[in-house]
């Protein structure tokens, strides 16, 4: 017997593409600015990425709908991390979580430039940044991974801003390894060299 979602119906769904939980369909709230990164661009991202996901930790600074770190966790990452200030957005994504039986994963409610002025016990081998736009977090956070070491040797970090990846000021130690734009929305994958 299947198990019944037991998180509300209200507000718009974000499916998994791949891994264990692929094709499951999870709610998101319907939360202002609130904009799920499309199928296409994280079935892309995470194509970019196959070769690194399995085992790896996981940060996603600005969380959002989950859909991002969601597919990490699925797709075989270790643990993972996921930061948000909106406490409607954490509480679903810790409800969406627990449906699924992931125990490798924590959901902080916490300003992401605040939190990454902090410095981890260890670093994270993929960061995923996706800051609401417009909003200068973008660049901010870039800086404060690097000042604050949460990153390890070789990490892969990708980005998703309204600015082509060519006109981001990002720390000089980052290669760009691919890049992409869907409609307005410019998205790459860095990798920090030493």
């Amino acid at each position: 017997m299947a198990k019944k979602n037991t998180v509300a119906t209200r507000g718009n769904q974000v499916r998994i593409i791949g891994g264990q939980w692929r094709s499951r369909k999870l709610n998101v709230p319907d939360a202002p600015g609130l904009r799920p990164t499309p199928d296409r661009v994280r079935e892309t991202l995470y194509n970019w990425l196959a070769a690194y996901i399995q085992g790896a930790r996981v940060l996603d600074a600005f969380t959002g709908s989950g859909a991002l770190f969601l597919e990490a966790m699925s797709r075989g990452a270790a643990t993972g991390v996921a930061l948000d200030l909106n406490p409607e957005v954490v509480s679903n994504l810790r409800n969406n979580l627990t449906l699924l039986q992931c125990d490798t994963a924590e959901v902080l409610r916490a300003d992401a430039l605040q939190h990454l002025k902090q410095t981890p016990i260890k670093g994270f081998d993929i960061v995923l940044l996706d800051p609401p736009f417009h909003q200068d977090l973008l660049l901010k956070a870039c800086q404060l991974l690097e000042e604050h070491h949460w990153l390890q040797a070789e990490a892969w970090i990708y980005t998703e801003s309204e600015q082509a990846p060519s006109s981001l000021a990002v720390p000089s130690n980052w290669r760009l390894h691919r890049e992409k734009h869907s409609g307005q929305v410019h998205y790459a994958l860095w990798q920090k060299v030493t």
